[in-house]
């Protein structure tokens, strides 16, 4: 019998996961299993993913949590950003938040980085797209009624007021990420703060 801890998946060299990198990383729940996904357990998961895009300097331009998965696409903000430190961090505080009520995330999350070619903006879109309508594949939505799925959404440090599904939502990311690159976060942070 093997140990699910014994498996690791294959992973890249830590540099692809640095500055402005782009991963498609997944979380398998162990076994599949259902039941962990409710309003009050999205709230904790938006927490958690704040703490770690503000601490490793990334944004989140879209997730979606499934009954036995979830999806998020990270980006990297600056040279600082470090995606593999991000994900054992947030990990380490997901699995805790699971484990309270009953839940484990297999062994190791499943990664893509993306090639320069996959981030242009028409290809990125479709992996956007992928991730989006997960809930409508699953039969959780209506045929293209996934805007309509409770539990995807995005999150940018800074910029709480940012909903996925709105007509300018993508020129608006841009523009939030250009400036995030531009200042950094805490001094974007600042600029904030002093403008309002």
């Amino acid at each position: 019998m093997t140990n699910h801890n014994d498996k690791h998946l294959p992973r890249l060299s830590p540099e692809y996961y640095q500055g402005d990198a782009s991963v498609h990383w997944t979380m398998t729940i162990q076994d599949r299993a259902t039941g962990w996904l409710r309003p009050i357990f999205l709230y904790k998961f938006r927490e958690l993913l704040t703490h770690a895009m503000f601490r490793y300097r990334l944004v989140c331009p879209i997730y979606c949590l499934m009954p036995d998965h979830l999806h998020a696409l990270w980006i990297g903000i600056d040279a600082a950003s470090d995606q593999l430190k991000a994900m054992k961090y947030f990990r380490k505080h997901v699995n805790s938040a699971l484990g309270k009520i009953g839940f484990q995330p297999q062994h190791q999350p499943h990664d893509r980085v993306l090639r320069d070619d996959e981030r242009k903006e028409s290809a990125l879109w479709d992996l956007v797209n992928y991730i989006a309508r997960n809930p409508e594949r699953a039969g959780l939505v209506p045929v293209n009624c996934f805007r309509d799925y409770k539990y995807t959404g995005c999150l940018v440090p800074g910029y709480p007021e940012l909903t996925i599904w709105e007509d300018d939502y993508w020129s608006r990311f841009w523009r939030a990420y250009s400036f995030l690159q531009k200042h950094g976060l805490f001094r974007a942070a600042n600029e904030v703060v002093r403008g309002s």
